[in-house]
């Protein structure tokens, strides 16, 4: 049998066992990582897995059911059982679960990949890593870390409206970072992000970074860092990096335009959102400048896709337009319920976890300036990039954020380096604040991102450029 024959199988005894709808998904998935410290390989790890996962849907509820087989018997025994589940749920009454309409295709989808990741020899990527660290170790690190991670997914997607969608997802990134001690304090630098950077590319993405080239210059920073002066505290302009602008909008405004948080639906573990779906189309998110886009199209980016989990094809849409919030990431479920008429957003981490509202590439149009404009614009100022730590409320509302470097910005040039950098706001209020943005973006990846019982991890895309900020809280420090 073919894996779409599998998937076929599912729904179809889905749909004999007193379903109206239902879908399948066949997941092959490979993954690989590596981690070295201090010029030693300490972990390498590789694991596979396959597996089918059928969602059914009887009256108002869902049925969710998956088996790590892919036989016909054990394909329609988890159809079978996800409409029962789905009949056990439909006896407490609910309102209809109506879904968006999606034109039912047969299509292929890959992404973009001109060196398979997981085709390189190990040794050159233990080489690489382990490279890298020693030269930390060589400039002054009392820990120096480096990490790869590959993966590299197929799907088969079958629906009963008539979907057959097969998809060739690798993924892969990697990055290094200095940990340094001294009289009371650590610093840390990481590049080229805080958790590297990734991509729907193949090891060319690792390759471009070129870790080793920036080893040596990050370990020095972590030990110049121990004894820069502590970043001053008070209201000040705040100039933010192009990497710690992509977590700001990925904590700030990807999740709270998540429809499923902005109905509740999200609430007993990830939160709810301050967003009213009665302000869609009139809510002044931020400044004019402020444009956002949800973009699971853009060729590389870690948030990229031909197709969600619902057989929803990739599309671009406004999130934020001009300032005013616009748009929404949604399923075809939850944009019934809002009255909506577009969906694309609903992925799972894997085959045995049902699909949810997650991030696609969530991002910053580019803006007008540059970087060196940016700060030759300004008096007084701090500049901070890579993030550190942050914490924010869960309605995505109040944050506070840390990075792991600053610099004083004085009659437009850029200063002495600062330490423990930080910076807390109120969501709309920060983002009503810029009034200057670069043109140099970057498609950061989050690889990291959590949501849903049980505990799903997405991978997500955040364009973004360096931008200021005016009258910001710097240097508050709990």
């Amino acid at each position: 049998m073919t894996h779409f024959d599998v998937a076929t199988a599912a729904v179809q005894a889905a749909l004999d066992a007193g379903a109206r709808y239902a879908d399948a998904r066949v997941m092959h998935r490979r993954y690989e990582s590596m981690n070295a410290r201090n010029g030693e390989i300490e972990e390498l790890s590789q694991n596979e897995d396959a597996g089918i996962g059928v969602r059914a849907l009887v009256g108002s509820s869902w049925g969710f059911y998956a088996v790590p087989e892919l036989s016909d018997a054990a394909a329609r025994a988890a159809g079978g059982r996800a409409a029962q589940i789905a009949a056990a749920s439909a006896r407490v009454a609910g309102p209809t679960a109506d879904m968006v309409p999606v034109e039912a295709v047969t299509a292929s989808w890959a992404s973009p990949c001109e060196n398979d990741p997981l085709a390189v020899p190990l040794s050159d990527k233990g080489d690489l890593l382990a490279h890298a660290t020693r030269t930390m170790r060589e400039h002054g690190a009392d820990v120096a870390e480096g990490i790869y991670q590959i993966w590299d997914t197929a799907k088969w997607f079958v629906s009963s409206e008539g979907h057959r969608i097969d998809q060739h997802v690798r993924e892969c990134g990697g990055g290094i970072s200095a940990t340094v001690v001294g009289d009371g304090e650590t610093q840390r630098r990481s590049y080229p992000s805080y958790r590297g950077q990734y991509g729907t590319r193949g090891w060319e993405l690792v390759t471009e970074l070129d870790l080793a080239a920036h080893a040596a210059r990050i370990a020095e920073e972590a030990r110049e860092l121990l004894t820069a002066p502590l970043c001053p505290a008070g209201e000040n302009t705040l100039i933010l990096g192009g990497e710690q602008l992509a977590l700001q909008i990925h904590e700030s405004v990807g999740h709270a335009i998540e429809l499923d948080r902005i109905l509740g639906w999200e609430a007993a573990f990830a939160g709810t959102s301050w967003l009213d779906l009665n302000q869609l189309g009139s809510l002044h998110y931020g400044s004019d400048l402020m444009n956002v886009t949800i973009d699971p199209t853009i060729p590389g980016a870690l948030g990229s896709f031909g197709f969600d989990d619902e057989g929803t094809p990739a599309a671009k849409r406004d999130a934020v337009r001009e300032g005013r919030w616009v748009g929404v990431l949604a399923g075809r479920e939850s944009a019934a319920v809002a009255g909506l008429d577009y969906a694309g957003s609903v992925r799972a981490d894997g085959w045995a976890r049902l699909p949810m509202v997650r991030m696609t590439n969530v991002g910053l149009e580019p803006g007008p300036h540059t970087l060196d404009e940016i700060i030759a614009e300004t008096d007084d100022g701090v500049l901070m990039d890579i993030n550190r730590s942050w914490s924010i409320d869960d309605k995505r509302l109040n944050f506070q954020f840390g990075c792991e470097i600053g610099w004083e910005i004085k009659n437009g040039r850029r200063g002495r380096m600062l330490r423990n950098p930080t910076y807390t706001g109120i969501g709309p209020i920060f983002w009503r604040s810029m009034d200057m943005l670069s043109s140099e973006t970057v498609a950061w990846g989050t690889p990291n991102c959590g949501k849903g019982q049980p505990g799903q991890v997405g991978h997500t895309g955040h364009p973004a450029a360096p931008a200021r900020f005016r009258n910001v809280r710097v240097g508050v420090r709990g």
